[in-house]
C-alpha cells in the first residue's frame, strides 16, 4: 500500500484547556481555534489538535515524539522559556543519549509527554 499521507496530526486532551492553550503558545506553536472546545497548534509542516476534554488514564499515557534538527539548541531555547516555572506539573528532563540518537522530555501541564530528538 503506498500512503500518499501529506500529514499526522494527533488529537490530545487537557486538564485545564486554558492553560494548555497558553502552554503550547509559550512553545513556540501557533493557535488557530476551531471552536469553544478544540483549537489546532501549528508549527512549520506539522501540527496537533488540542481539546477541552481529560480522561486521566489516556492523558498519562500519551507521549509525543517530534524530531528537530538540534536537540541541544532545542533543549537550550526550551530551558530558556522557563516553562516549568511558569506552569504547575511541567517537568523538563535534560538530553539524553540514545543508542539510535538522543532526545529531551517536557511534560506539559496536564502531563503528556512530549520527546523531542534526533536520530544518527
Amino acid at each position: 500500500m503506498n500512503h500518499h499521507a501529506k500529514s499526522i496530526r494527533p488529537f490530545i486532551g487537557a486538564r485545564d484547556f486554558e492553560i494548555s492553550r497558553k502552554f503550547y503558545r509559550d512553545l513556540g506553536f501557533e493557535e488557530v481555534t476551531l471552536g469553544e472546545s478544540m483549537s489546532v497548534f501549528k508549527t512549520g509542516d506539522i501540527a496537533f489538535y488540542l481539546q477541552n476534554a481529560y480522561v486521566k488514564d489516556w492523558v498519562d499515557n500519551t507521549m509525543i515524539f517530534m524530531e528537530v534538527d538540534d536537540v541541544d539548541q532545542f533543549y537550550k531555547e526550551l530551558s530558556a522559556l522557563d516553562l516549568p516555572g511558569k506552569y504547575e506539573n511541567v517537568r523538563l528532563t535534560p538530553i539524553r543519549h540514545e543508542s539510535w540518537g538522543k532526545e529531551c522530555f517536557l511534560h506539559d501541564p496536564s502531563g503528556i509527554l512530549w520527546h523531542f530528538g534526533v536520530f544518527k
